[in-house]
């Protein structure tokens, strides 16, 4: 490490500037035990977990030092020391210990904000330094500019709190509860502990808190507690952990029932259509979910009419579900252009909004890389390049050194290259192929079916830097154009990719099965080396499985042979993926017979071509191999979950899917009985069976609504470890199996190398052999489950988030009174007070179409259908609402009507843009155009896309500015390289679904 001199932080610099110490440029940090403590009691886990990922990074020079397990640094608090001076001591007596044990050779400086700290101590050990942190910065850092700059904001800021809070007469709020009376009160039931969820459409009047922890379990409510208004929220922010108590029952309120576009037409309406629900009011917050938000500053005129106070800025965050951030900036003109990352630093009780500091700018607004580092930013994904470090750790597969399997391998392991037909089914162009495929028939007559799983955990050694990197991304993050790998591409493209005609490191489940009855006979596990000796793409599986042999010329395996070895080979495949598919339909059936779903979902890729340009957006077209693939992985997770939970019953991960609330199945219902349909929602098998049913002949979305709506109405499947519940707590709702977990895609997911190294402690406890894997405690793994479930949420949250980007910037640009793109055909699938709400088929959109207007004019449709604003009132009914005008004319839609929808983008300048449906008849929509209507749906996405990057480029090229620094990012950030198909991946048979509009005011 090439330092001058070792910088040690006092316990409030950590607390107040870790922004400035996440400087690159800052290095030879030695953070004391005491500082850090400080932050994860003072700061709340979001900060402390800043704090953990800078010591973990390998780039950045820095240390932990336990100085309070250190005998000679370890000071007792003295009798009626506050806490605050007992920490900066023992601080400073650890640096000073730090000097001698680098026997005077290396500086120590320690900086600190405690003027009588510096005072004291500033020179009385020779070698060890104490200043304040402004006074080093001024010194050792006076060309780091950007760091004076972040320094100015946060302490200018903290200034005018201070300010603030002794000048201000009243409180805008009460005080929050002592921690110590929450506690008591949770404990007796008086309070309710659960995280704030704020209604984004509501922002301002509605949120809920969903119960947690003992609450959850203790109290009799069954539903969510309403938070109605601000004041009642008390300082509380999406996501916190807040405890509640609950208002008198004659004080309940009921969720709105009316669309809106924003909380002041909400107040006005004043509806109501639910019975009132339990509604509280927070007392306490017991952890801040407080983060770094990308903001938006107001516009020029905005600016000036703060007058003389325009250093205050009110900022205007991204997500509508948190408040404006008061800021102190002199740059609010130069930014407002600029989307913007602050990070709030307190709420006090005499102050309407949160109070922040600037930190970062992301780039212009409504720029496409600004715009998706600003999805990264809201969702926490971090996509730093891997370190080197990190890449030192990796195997070399180049053409002067290739890379071999190892002698010691081929021994330890079980050699399937010359004895089994392996081989992949994936989408085209896919380079991090994590599964293969076999069956063969055995000697006894019977037959062996093998799934082949990657053997990531071979060159991922656990606690190594590449390890540690992979647990804290958790997973690979997929949005519409490109993808950020969890691990380095040597290793998710090419070595621990189970590519065709290579050898490869896997980790293999096979079973025999019944020649007749494909019952189970046996299971075994192990390490294996395949190669794999096709890599098909499902098109072409699914023609060789349809008899179409003439696909052989697109598959490259084939070219080359001559005509006898081509149909040897030929027949050999087509009977391989024939039986696997004969063998995935018996255990789909056995599955169904148990109650398995099959529910709606969306799921799309994209293509890129080779400069890294989008080439195409495709719906996944269903296939029998698409079934086949997802039975073989589902009955491999199923009996590695077995395995693992029966060699360690109190700490193994398991993938859980508990079964939904009823009542959220009300409206699915409701819906299903205005077509005739009955859905019986109390068991899955009844769900299943129910939903098979519903069919109408006449109308194929009918179903396919209703199975989305089974969707939205699910619990998400989470992992759990098993120590942390009752064995009947595992079942998973969804797949109707009483165990299951996540092992067939370890290059993607981090929950599947965990699972993977599980295996192999089972394998090496049933030989007798030393367990070898560091294992998880069962306090360790649930905290590791909390983390990789946070991350899931992020990677499906940014997933919708860069489709609705795409679907906007594709209509945004086109004319809806005259483009016939933007005209489509609707399905009304939901009633409000004051609309419906639309599924578009064909783009996969779905969205609000108001039929009472901000000017209180309702719809109404001519003799010839089309649409007109009209004064006149609305009439909802539970299947239909009717709108009546003043003219005595009336106009009723009922749920699955097929109406006409205008497309059009509503744009935001501080929010992402909204797709904008609008009813202009009541009629289907009928294309005019006959060669458009023989276009498919995958054509029609592809021309979006590209429609996209077309308006993309053409702005870029006509921009005066550009900010080259977030193309630089991109290039230097988006890590997998080559050609490639990027898909993104709703894992429908697991349920982990988020419906890509899920919430329309609802």
């Amino acid at each position: 490490m090439d330092v001058t001199h070792y910088v040690i932080p006092d316990w409030k610099v950590v607390q107040d500037y870790l922004e400035i110490l996440e400087f690159p440029e800052l290095k030879g940090i030695i953070f004391m035990q005491t500082a850090c403590q400080a932050v994860q009691h003072q700061r709340g886990w979001r900060q402390y977990n800043k704090l953990r990922s800078l010591l973990k990074d390998a780039r950045r020079d820095c240390i932990l030092f336990a100085n309070e397990f250190q005998q000679h640094c370890y000071l007792l608090r003295e009798r009626g020391e506050s806490m605050e001076k007992w920490q900066t001591r023992s601080i400073y007596n650890a640096a000073v210990w730090y000097y001698h044990h680098c026997q005077d050779r290396m500086p120590i400086v320690m900086v600190t904000e405690d003027e009588e700290a510096i005072q004291q101590y500033g020179s009385e050990t020779e070698g060890v330094f104490v200043i304040s942190f402004k006074n080093y910065l001024d010194n050792f850092w006076p060309d780091l500019k950007a760091a004076h700059e972040l320094w100015d904001s946060i302490l200018q800021s903290r200034r005018e709190r201070e300010n603030e809070s002794q000048e201000s007469g009243g409180k805008e709020y009460p005080e929050h509860l002592p921690l110590e009376v929450l506690e008591a009160g949770i404990k007796s039931g008086r309070y309710i502990q659960g995280i704030l969820n704020v209604n984004k459409h509501r922002a301002q009047m509605e949120a809920f808190v969903r119960l947690q922890g003992a609450s959850s379990k203790d109290s009799d409510l069954v539903s969510d507690i309403l938070i109605h208004g601000m004041k009642a929220r008390n300082r509380s922010i999406h996501g916190d952990v807040v405890v509640v108590e609950l208002l008198p029952k004659d004080e309940w309120k009921g969720r709105t029932a009316a669309l809106c576009e924003n909380d002041n037409e909400d107040k006005a309406s004043g509806e109501s259509s639910s019975e009132p629900m339990p509604t509280g009011r927070v007392v306490g917050i017991l952890q801040k979910n407080w983060r770094d938000y990308v903001v938006t500053f107001p516009a020029k005129e905005e600016v000036q009419s703060q007058g003389k106070n325009a250093q205050k800025i009110l900022v205007t965050p991204w997500d509508y579900r948190i408040p404006k951030i008061r800021i102190s900036t002199q740059q609010a003109e130069a930014l407002q252009d600029f989307r913007v990352v602050v990070r709030i630093d307190s709420w006090e009780s005499t102050s309407v909004y949160p109070n922040g500091h600037f930190v970062r700018v992301l780039g212009r607004i409504r720029d496409l890389e600004g715009e998706i580092a600003t999805i990264l930013v809201e969702n926490s994904i971090s996509v730093v390049p891997f370190s080197e470090a990190q890449m030192c750790e990796m195997p070399v597969n180049t053409p002067e050194n290739p890379w071999k399997v190892s002698p010691e391998e081929e021994r330890e392991r079980k050699d399937l290259r010359r004895t089994h037909l392996v081989f992949s089914i994936d989408p085209k162009g896919c380079e991090d192929v994590d599964d293969t495929l076999s069956v063969r028939t055995l000697n006894n007559g019977n037959l062996e079916l093998g799934v082949h799983i990657a053997d990531v955990t071979h060159f991922v050694a656990p606690n190594s830097y590449i390890d540690i990197e992979a647990r804290t991304r958790a997973t690979t993050y997929y949005l519409a154009d490109r993808r950020y790998d969890m691990l380095p591409s040597i290793l998710s493209a090419d070595l621990c990719s189970l590519l065709g005609g290579v050898d490869r490191y896997a980790v293999s489940v096979m079973w025999e099965l019944d020649k007749i009855t494909y019952e189970i006979k046996k299971v075994w596990y192990g390490r294996t080396i395949i190669r794999s000796a096709y890599q098909l793409f499902y098109e072409a599986a699914q023609e060789l499985l349809d008899g179409n042999v003439s696909i052989i010329e697109d598959i490259p395996e084939f070219k080359d042979l001559d005509e006898k070895s081509r149909q040897a080979k030929l027949e050999e495949l087509v009977w391989a993926i024939g039986k696997l598919t004969d063998i995935a339909r018996h255990i789909r059936a056995k599955r169904d017979r148990c109650g398995a779903l099959e529910l709606e979902g969306v799921e799309i890729h994209v293509q890129l071509d080779e400069k890294k340009n989008i080439h195409d957006l495709i719906s996944k077209q269903p296939l029998e191999v698409h079934e086949m693939v997802a039975e073989c992985m589902i009955l491999a997770n199923h009996w590695v979950a077995k395995k693992i939970w029966e060699s360690f019953p109190h700490q193994a991960l398991l993938r859980q899917h508990p079964p939904p609330h009823q009542e959220f199945f009300l409206e699915l219902r409701e819906c299903a009985k205005a077509k005739g349909f009955s859905i019986d929602t109390r068991s899955n098998k009844t769900l299943a069976d129910s939903l098979g049913n519903a069919h109408d002949p006449s109308d194929p979305v009918v179903n396919r609504l209703l199975r989305s709506m089974a969707t939205q109405a699910m619990s998400n499947a989470l992992y759990v470890s098993t120590g942390s519940g009752a064995e009947a707590e595992f079942y998973h709702y969804g797949l109707a199996l009483d165990k299951y977990t996540h092992f067939t895609s370890p290059i993607r997911r981090y929950s599947d190398i965990v699972v993977h190294r599980l295996l192999m402690a089972a394998i090496s406890k049933d030989k007798k052999m030393e367990i070898e894997e560091n294992l998880f405690s069962n306090k360790d793994l649930e905290e590791l489950c909390r983390h990789i479930n946070n991350r899931n949420r992020a990677a499906q949250h940014s997933q919708k988030q860069s489709t609705e980007l795409f679907q906007c910037m594709y209509f945004k640009d086109r004319d809806p009174e005259t483009e016939e793109r933007c005209i489509s055909d609707g399905v009304i699938y939901s009633i409000r007070t004051n609309g419906v709400l639309v599924f578009i088929p064909r783009f996969g959109i779905k969205g609000a179409a108001y039929l009472k207007n901000k000017d209180g004019l309702v719809l109404s449709c001519g003799p010839d259908s089309r649409s007109e604003w009209k004064p006149g009132s609305l009439q909802r009914f539970q299947n239909k609402i009717t709108s009546a005008t003043t003219g005595g004319d009336s106009l009723t839609f009922h749920l699955f009507d097929h109406v006409t929808v205008r497309i059009s983008v509503q744009t935001s300048r501080c929010h992402s843009d909204t797709i904008r449906l609008e009813i202009i008849s009541n009629k289907p929509y009928m294309i005019p155009n006959t060669e458009l209507s023989h276009q498919s749906p995958l054509l029609l996405k592809s021309e979006l896309v590209k429609e996209v990057t077309k308006s993309v480029e053409e702005a870029q090229l006509a921009q005066d500015v550009k900010v080259n620094t977030i193309q630089e990012e991109y290039q230097e950030y988006c890590q997998t390289k080559g050609r490639s198909l990027y898909m993104l991946l709703e894992e429908i048979r697991d349920l982990a679904l988020l419906d890509v509009s899920n919430d329309h005011g609802t």
